[in-house]
């Protein structure tokens, strides 16, 4: 039976993780050159349109239809055939499905969006539209059945993923790993400045996130209740967390109170509290969100001065990385005293949680950082992934797209 205060809420938590994607690109187009501003802003927000066609035609019914041999979907819901207004009860008894069925394509639409952090100022607009369609249907779909559909393999294994730290951010983070490997690097890397064009854009779009994060996490409890609560508590008290965390460390290194460090920690408390929010006690998301900031803080200077790829925005980092920790971290610190569709984690208890998140992890990690790479290599030969040095020079809002960000002349 459809309850209509369920139903509002879920609706409303759609809007707020559609409210994200956007908010993602202004968080990106700030951390690059005026000259790639627009386009980077772009590829978040094209990533919307394309995404909702592919999971109204064949998306959401391999993510979420009747289950085939616990790895996909059947097609019995192509076109959201048969996908109405009535409960689907092995989602949710208590709203509509179309409203399940919109509440998950909003995830499907941030979790690629993600990745072009990983390849910014550099990547050709035709083979980004190429690669999300591909990417999508052939990475994401799969890993989101696996852990979240009835008959999923990996959610049959007992892998907890409240709001998908697995799905969505492992998943991006290590396919853009992939793609910091294929890519070549930003031309005058290391000679050239390349700092941040517009902090204060980094700032709004992580204000942005974090609000539509209640969406995206508190959203994920289906229903307007306890655990919807608990999740949304979580959500903002690891987040906080992680911001202090994250500035005082760059703090202490440089001497100075970074506020991109501040935005940069507070994405890496949200990624990592994500699988978690559903399962956990404030203080168990107050570690979390500590535990973020470090791990995401020394992934970034691992990655910049060790490993020294070029993921432009540090997706793998942040995302990765934070996505793996919160994904352990809920084998650890999940309670039944939360939620008890969940179970204990090691700290209650039960040993054997934390095996099956690193499982799952690990699974998901192989998964798409193989399948990722195969797919950006084969559009490197076909298509081409990189834009001409003579355009990446130019700036992709006039290569690509024929139209600047800015059109009044800058005064030094």
């Amino acid at each position: 039976m459809i309850d209509t205060g369920d139903t509002a809420w879920v609706l409303v938590s759609a809007a707020l993780v559609l409210l994200m994607t956007p908010a993602l690109g202004y968080f990106y187009a700030g951390f690059v050159r005026r000259k790639s501003a627009l386009s980077t802003i772009m590829q978040s927000f094209i990533t919307v349109g394309v995404v909702s066609v592919i999971w109204v035609l064949w998306g959401y019914t391999l993510a979420f239809g009747p289950d085939r041999g616990g790895v996909i979907g059947s097609l019995e819901w192509f076109g959201l055939r048969g996908v109405g207004v009535e409960p689907n009860p092995d989602y949710a008894a208590t709203i509509p499905h179309q409203a399940f069925m919109i509440f998950q394509m909003m995830f499907a639409i941030i979790t690629p969006a993600l990745i072009t952090g990983a390849f910014a100022e550099r990547v050709k607009f035709s083979t980004l539209m190429v690669f999300n369609v591909i990417w999508v249907t052939v990475v994401y779909i799969p890993v989101a059945h696996w852990v979240w559909a009835p008959g999923g393999w990996l959610r049959g294994l007992g892998a907890l993923d409240f709001a998908g730290g697995t799905v969505v951010h492992i998943n991006a983070g290590f396919a853009a790993l992939a793609a910091a490997l294929v890519f070549r690097k930003r031309l005058g890397l290391g000679q050239v400045a390349m700092e941040p064009h517009n902090v204060t854009y980094i700032v709004l779009g992580a204000a942005l996130l974090w609000f539509g994060w209640f969406g995206f996490n508190a959203g994920s409890a289906l229903a307007s209740g306890a655990l919807a609560t608990s999740a949304f508590v979580n959500t903002h008290v690891a987040t906080a967390m992680a911001a202090v965390t994250w500035m005082t460390l760059s703090w202490i290194q440089t001497g100075k109170a970074s506020v991109i460090g501040a935005a940069a920690g507070a994405v890496a408390g949200l990624v990592a509290i994500t699988p978690a929010s559903g399962f956990v006690q404030p203080m168990g998301a107050l570690l979390i969100g500590l535990g973020a900031g470090i791990i995401c803080f020394l992934a970034l200077q691992f990655r910049a001065r060790i490993w020294k790829i070029d993921d432009s925005l540090d997706v793998w980092a942040v995302h990765g990385m934070g996505g793996l920790w919160g994904a352990l971290a809920t084998g650890l610190l999940a309670t039944v005293a939360i939620n008890s569709a969940g179970v204990d984690g090691l700290f209650y208890g039960n040993a054997a949680q934390f095996g099956v998140q690193a499982l799952a992890s690990v699974v998901v990690m192989a998964y798409t950082f193989i399948l990722s790479f195969i797919i950006f290599k084969a559009l490197d030969m076909t298509m081409g992934l990189t834009v001409k040095s003579s355009e990446e020079e130019t700036g992709l809002d006039l290569s690509q797209h024929g139209e600047p960000a800015y059109t009044m002349e800058q005064r030094s």
